[in-house]
């Protein structure tokens, strides 16, 4: 016979677990049925035309429906979060898909957080050692500055800086704080590529006619990610850690200049 206390601890384990497992069941399940798949160039030219029209007489609704699929595709780690902000300026213009998209990535990033703290970060805390406390109390300490460089900075795969703050007991608050400010200049410059796609895609059609329908229109996408841009965020990114570095300096001058005093 199970004892309460028994029971009682395999339900504790199975809600603290239950949101990181139906992430990773649905992760699984959309990569089986070749979800990624449809996230690509030649389908969205293919699909252009029709996607248009419904969006032209359902503006509101398509906004939403984007929206929802988006923070869906960011709370389970799903590829392809670039191709949808691209999509979403080229369909939506970039004000309107570079804004919903914003939200949307907040959003999802803000579901995947929980669902790590909920689980890994219980269980981590429960098996913290010195060095692992010590870190999590550093990165808090500075956090917004900390947070603010990985999202500016174009380096990190967006689904591990989502992971990483839940890991460390960073607030809630200050991440999704974060989060929402730090993805902003990279959201508008994809989604601003997008909304220059057309012209590029209508010159594809004219000199390679029916590609849209084979599928065989090509545009470069990694046009987008020039030198300058990665200068420019990782610049930004380096701004963002001026408070840690001078905080840092303070404290190496504060010994010097209290012996100086004696």
């Amino acid at each position: 016979m199970t004892s309460p206390t028994a029971s009682g601890t395999r339900a504790s384990r199975l809600k603290r677990w239950a949101p990181l497992a139906a992430i990773v069941l649905i992760t699984a399940l959309g990569v089986q049925q070749g979800w990624h798949e449809q996230l690509s160039l030649s389908a969205l030219i293919r699909h252009q035309d029709a996607l248009a029209a419904f969006i032209a007489e359902n503006r509101a609704l398509s906004l939403l429906t984007y929206g929802v699929v988006y923070a869906v595709a960011v709370a389970v780690s799903f590829p392809g979060a670039s191709f949808m902000t691209i999509a979403a300026g080229f369909l939506f213009g970039w004000l309107a898909g570079g804004l919903v998209t914003i939200v949307a990535a907040t959003l999802g990033a803000v579901a995947l957080f929980l669902a790590v703290r909920t689980s890994l970060g219980a269980a981590l805390r429960e098996r913290a050692g010195p060095f692992m406390t010590q870190l999590a109390a550093g990165f808090r300490e500075d956090a917004v500055s900390y947070l603010l460089f990985l999202r500016l900075t174009p380096v990190f795969p967006f689904w591990l800086v989502n992971i990483a703050p839940a890991l460390f007991h960073v607030p809630l608050r200050v991440y999704a704080i974060t989060t929402l400010v730090g993805i902003i200049p990279g959201t508008f410059a994809y989604s601003v590529f997008g909304s220059g796609l057309g012209s590029v895609i209508e010159a594809q059609k004219a000199a390679n006619p029916g590609c849209a329908e084979a599928g065989t229109c090509s545009v470069d996408l990694s046009a987008i990610v020039t030198t300058e841009m990665v200068v420019a965020l990782v610049a930004l990114g380096l701004v963002a850690l001026i408070p840690v570095a001078l905080k840092a300096w303070r404290r190496r001058g504060a010994p010097s200049s209290a012996s100086n005093g004696s």
